[in-house]
């Protein structure tokens, strides 16, 4: 059975939690959702919404970028090597898919991060929508 995205989300958040020693309510709390569902989430049981995800690692204080990073290795360290074209390489970015330890990746992650033109606008504070 294949590894589903919000199992892996759910995991990396896990992962990250127990290893600050923190406990589901402390975090929960922080970042504003019922216990319940948060444990649902961390179990794979429910899909969170983005501005959930970011709450919860705000409340981790944790990048996004780092939890959706572990992710993406831990779905690919679940599909096959074989037959699979890693993104960079299907943009022409990267060469061909091999069998790379962790470091490896993350270079070649931050090589590509490096070359992204995009411009990311951070969301307005929620002050700043009240008083709109």
């Amino acid at each position: 059975m294949a590894l589903l995205l919000r199992e892996a989300i759910g995991d990396s958040l896990r992962r990250t939690r127990v290893s600050q020693s923190r406990t589901l309510r402390e975090v929960s709390s922080s970042a504003r959702v019922s216990l319940g569902y948060l444990s649902e989430i961390e179990r794979g049981r429910k899909e969170a919404s983005s501005e959930l995800l970011a709450a919860i690692c705000d409340a981790l204080d944790v990048p996004l970028s780092d939890v959706l990073f572990d992710v993406s290795e831990s779905l690919a360290d679940a599909v096959p090597a074989r037959g699979r074209t890693p993104v960079g390489a299907a943009a022409g970015l990267g060469a061909e898919p091999k069998s790379r330890d962790s470091d490896a990746r993350a270079a070649e992650h931050a090589a590509l991060v490096a070359q992204d033109t995009r411009v990311v606008i951070p969301p307005p504070a929620a002050r700043a929508l009240a008083a709109a």
